[in-house]
């Protein structure tokens, strides 16, 4: 399962995610988007993690929590629809 995090600050980083995350387990992979033409962070991350408990758990705790001035979202991705 891979969890969706959306409404993060355009300032946190790879390091900020993996610090939060931390303590709900380890992290497998962590994708956080930037736009192409500004270069800029797009509001959202990607993170899998190595249990599917684990993740439910981050859920749980961390989706409408306030963190860096945001109210977060956080929830198990939809898979990606294919493009033709």
């Amino acid at each position: 399962m891979t969890l969706y995090i959306g409404n993060l600050s355009y300032q946190v980083t790879d390091q900020d995610i993996r610090e939060v995350l931390s303590e709900y387990g380890q992290i497998q992979r962590l994708n956080l988007p930037v736009d192409r033409e500004t270069g800029r962070m797009r509001g959202f991350a990607f993170v899998e993690m190595s249990d599917d408990g684990q993740e439910d758990a981050a859920i749980d705790d961390l989706n409408g929590a306030e963190w860096m001035g945001r109210s977060l979202k956080v929830n198990r991705a939809k898979p990606r629809d294919s493009r033709s």
